[in-house]
């Protein structure tokens, strides 16, 4: 209920400059985020060093071989004339073979490092996602739909580790098989370097205009992915209203919208990514037909020796392969921009003030609540949703909140838990401003019974005493008779160790039985029902009433209902319209008024 209001009278804004910490749409830095990424894993920095010394380490030893090899030809070679000297190429033929066995080596320590730092840093990601969820506003939510943050959780953290794990060692190794070729080219021969260089050159320049044109769609892919996992995920959960009105061509409509448009970016982003592999392989090959071209020359000229032609051949390779490695690990590396970028601006969105430092508390709860000239409206709106409210609760009373839809019920419990923050005047426990207390020492007051269950995956005892210090068995089972579940759970096959999944399919009334039943478990000092019996019928709400009733003993309650029939013994009954109250007063006072409340209550028994 509280959350379905909220939404209500804050529409999701679909235009507009975005609030500070709110997603939307701005100028991406691409270099920041980078530099981000690696602020954020520089614990893993001598893990990453360690692997980068692999992979330099790996790639040296693998140029180094076609010198080798190179010389084991010109062994070979002379031993046509002359008789192959088997100890010179036993010797080479043992270097090579050490030289491979420790690249090799030093590849699969440089893999499992960067598996492990990749990893890691995904698991730190996700896991401080799930705590900012924590400590973020509630206005937040309302800006950002829930399949989008999940897209954040999953798809934005899996690409980034999948793409680091892909491009920085990848990046590394062909750096220095890059270069290391250039130098042993040099080293062998210039004019076949100047050929193989020429040769290559192109590929380069068109390399870095692909990768210009490439990276905006990129991040549109990723931003795209989250707009249609936020779509999928609220037809999902309103699947059956969905159906029930007829609406299956309107959302089908939508979803094939955002399915072009996810489809569109990433079709730009992989098709314009996937030139420069087929690019990559023409320039090699080019490369590699030139190289023969001028070193056959070159040696009918007597000018170079046979063995240079072959570890050429080789070199080639070596100088055009860092080329498509440099390029694809490009092409991760704006995949992991694009979606640090989403999980960046979720983790640096504004978050609710630090209150580690608030000393206030409450040893021995009474239940004062004083409400003084109360204001509020929803941050980022002009619209007022409680003008001035003031109102008084004495220890133990049961106070009613009364009103039509929209008139700020729920919103006034929101203020009293603090979900958000006042606009104006204070609130008071006890004598002590809500304000000047924790959230959570505000939270540890009240046990909560709303409209809207929320049951979680686990045993049924698990459910009843989440979050709870009280688990003793007798207390479970007290409350369960009290709302009338304990029979129905006795029939289930292991009781209270049944574990809720989507195959035991349970009532909506069911699930607010047990919803309640924690609430008489948690035991706090003071009590919230919003609509609590709204969705049970009426022989079991008289049943739950009774139980309500006990557990309202002693025990300030705030009760919202609009079956006013079920409040008529409350102490206190505050009625409100337009976020204001205009009635106050018992049942039978208000009765006589014959004001706003007697024609609410009066029009419950009209006739249709």
């Amino acid at each position: 209920m509280a959350e379905q209001e909220y939404r209500a009278q804050t529409p999701r804004r679909r235009g507009g400059p975005p609030r500070p910490g709110m997603p939307g749409e701005k100028a991406k830095d691409f270099s920041g985020t980078s530099k981000k990424i690696v602020g954020y894993g520089k614990k893993y920095v001598p893990a990453v060093i360690i692997a980068l010394v692999c992979a330099i380490v790996s790639t040296v030893l693998t140029l180094i071989g076609p010198d080798k090899l190179s010389d084991l030809t010109e062994e070979i070679a002379k031993g046509f004339v002359t008789g192959i000297n088997m100890d010179a190429v036993k010797k080479i033929g043992i270097t090579l073979i050490c030289f491979y066995a420790v690249s090799y080596l030093s590849s699969v320590i440089q893999n499992w490092l960067m598996a492990s730092v990749t990893q890691g840093l995904s698991k730190q990601m996700r896991t401080d996602i799930s705590q900012k969820i924590n400590r973020l506003p509630m206005w937040f939510y309302n800006q950002t739909s829930t399949g989008d943050i999940l897209s954040r959780v999953t798809n934005d953290v899996d690409t980034i580790g999948q793409s680091l794990n892909q491009s920085i060692a990848n990046l590394v190794h062909a750096i220095v098989l890059f270069f290391g070729s250039i130098f042993m080219m040099l080293k062998t021969n210039g004019i076949m370097t100047l050929t193989a260089v020429l040769s290559t050159v192109i590929g380069f320049v068109l390399m870095f205009l692909i990768m210009g044109r490439s990276q905006k769609y990129f991040l549109r892919q990723q931003k795209h992915l989250g707009e249609i996992n936020g779509h999928i995920e609220e037809i999902y959960a309103g699947h059956t209203v969905v159906k029930a009105y007829n609406g299956e061509a309107q959302e089908q409509a939508k979803f094939d919208d955002l399915n072009e448009k996810l489809r569109e970016s990433a079709f730009r982003a992989q098709c314009l990514s996937g030139l420069m592999m087929p690019l990559m392989g023409f320039i090699g090959n080019l490369g590699y037909a030139a190289v023969c071209v001028v070193g056959g020359a070159l040696a009918l000229n007597g000018k170079i020796g046979f063995g240079v032609i072959v570890a050429f051949m080789i070199y080639v390779r070596y100088f055009t392969q860092p080329l498509s490695q440099i390029a694809q690990a490009a092409q991760a590396m704006q995949s992991a921009a694009a979606a640090g970028e989403r999980v960046f601006e979720f983790l640096e969105a504004e978050e609710m003030p630090d209150e580690s430092q608030k000393p206030k508390r409450l040893t021995e709860t009474k239940g004062a609540v004083t409400f003084s000239h109360v204001k509020f409206g929803y941050e980022g709106t002009d619209k007022i949703i409680i003008h001035d409210f003031s109102a008084e609760a004495k220890p133990g009373q049961k106070i009613a909140i009364v009103g039509p839809t929209g008139a700020g019920k729920t919103t006034l419990v929101n203020l009293l838990m603090r979900f958000h923050e006042l606009g104006g005047g204070e609130i008071r426990i006890d004598g002590v401003p809500t304000a000047e207390m924790s959230r959570s020492e505000v939270h540890d007051q009240f046990c909560m019974v709303l409209q809207d269950t929320w049951l979680f995956e686990g045993t049924i005892r698990e459910n009843l005493v989440y979050s709870s210090e009280h688990d003793d068995e007798e207390a479970i089972r007290r409350a369960c008779k009290a709302v009338g579940l304990h029979h129905f759970i006795r029939t289930l096959p292991n009781g209270y160790d049944t574990v809720l999944t989507d195959q035991l399919n349970l009532s909506q009334g069911q699930k607010q039985q047990l919803t309640i039943a924690r609430a008489m478990i948690a035991d706090k000092p003071m009590l919230i029902l919003d609509e609590a019996t709204s969705s049970v019928d009426t022989r079991t709400e008289l049943q739950i009433q009774k139980a309500m009733d006990q557990l309202m003993e002693n025990r300030t309650s705030f009760v919202i209902a609009h079956r006013l029939s079920t409040i008529k013994d409350a102490d206190l009954i505050l009625v409100m319209r337009d976020g204001d109250i205009v009635e106050s007063g018992s049942h039978e006072n208000l009765l006589r008024q014959n004001g706003f409340y007697a024609q609410l209550y009066n029009s419950q028994f009209e006739s249709a």
